[in-house]
């Protein structure tokens, strides 16, 4: 089984398959994975830290399937930190199908045991949860920028700027972040004041806008037999009951590519040229967590 144990944090992790290639393309074992998330740690825990986390797994590489995990699995540790959240529709203060028990990664071992369970992906509301369990306000709103062919990241920086200057106009600051698949993610800082449905429809609303003014490169309607060469901003993540991959997580893609926090001097080049920009690979990322801090802080 190539099974270790390894000391994190004062935890004792059973750590297996280190050899296991997770990524084909490039060879890439589940112990680089493993040591990427552990050097990574420092600037995305602060992203995940109180969020409910929903796992990708791939528990026999990105070229086999996949699943969707909420719900802690079986065998958790007794020291991971979970919080117990109704569904819609749930009967709150109890313990049924409609409440999930989501772990919440506020540690490096917490991460590094989910990792080893081959969750690839880490994906997060908007919204926060208190040491007791209570769902907050959400305090940021998301906007993922879906580039249907042809368009792509080039014209994906084009609109993250015309995104930009709406938000800005509301008084909220924005960063971008490449998705690590094909477009980018902005993100708004929020005071707290509205509720998801509040920041969803803020959200719908600069997308519409958006796609009025600019209907030849922009659209806000989901159905994607409409998206082609356009890009779709996609309003409906910041729902209560949707997710966004985290800043700093690997995706499941062919490459171990990375949702990467970037400059808006980088987003304003990608405008210009198509091909000052492109999807960042966990190596590059490192490199540039290294140069440059955290981006998203």
């Amino acid at each position: 089984m190539n099974d270790v144990h390894v000391e994190v944090e004062g935890r004792t992790l059973k750590i297996s398959n280190l050899q296991k290639v997770l990524y084909p393309r490039t060879g890439t074992t589940k112990g680089e994975v493993l040591n990427y998330y552990a050097q990574v740690s420092g600037v995305l825990l602060p992203h995940v830290r109180d969020r409910c986390v929903t796992r990708i797994r791939w528990p026999h590489g990105v070229a086999d399937k996949s699943f969707f995990e909420k719900n802690i699995p079986a065998g958790t540790p007794g020291w991971v930190r979970t919080a117990e959240v109704p569904t819609t529709g749930s009967r709150a203060g109890t313990n049924t199908s409609d409440t999930l028990v989501f772990p919440i990664v506020d540690d490096l071992a917490t991460l590094t045991w989910l990792v080893n369970l081959a969750a690839l992906e880490l994906h997060v509301h908007q919204w926060t949860v208190t040491r007791a369990g209570k769902v907050r306000k959400p305090n940021r709103l998301v906007v993922d920028l879906d580039p249907g062919e042809p368009a792509g990241l080039h014209e994906c920086c084009q609109v993250a700027l015309m995104v930009r200057e709406k938000l800005d106009e509301r008084g909220l600051e924005v960063r971008p972040v490449t998705s690590g698949s094909k477009g980018l993610h902005l993100y708004a800082t929020m005071p707290g004041k509205l509720d998801s449905d509040g920041t969803t429809a803020l959200a719908k609303e600069v997308a519409e806008e958006l796609q009025g003014e600019h209907a030849q490169l922009v659209t806000a309607t989901m159905t994607k037999a409409r998206r082609g060469g356009k890009v779709f901003l996609d309003w409906s993540q910041n729902a209560g009951s949707k997710t966004t991959v985290s800043p700093y997580s690997l995706r499941g893609r062919e490459t171990p590519t990375v949702a990467t926090p970037l400059t808006w001097s980088e987003v304003e080049a990608g405008a210009e040229d198509p091909l000052a920009l492109e999807q960042f690979r966990f190596e590059e990322v490192l490199e540039r967590v290294a140069d440059l801090g955290d981006l998203f802080s």
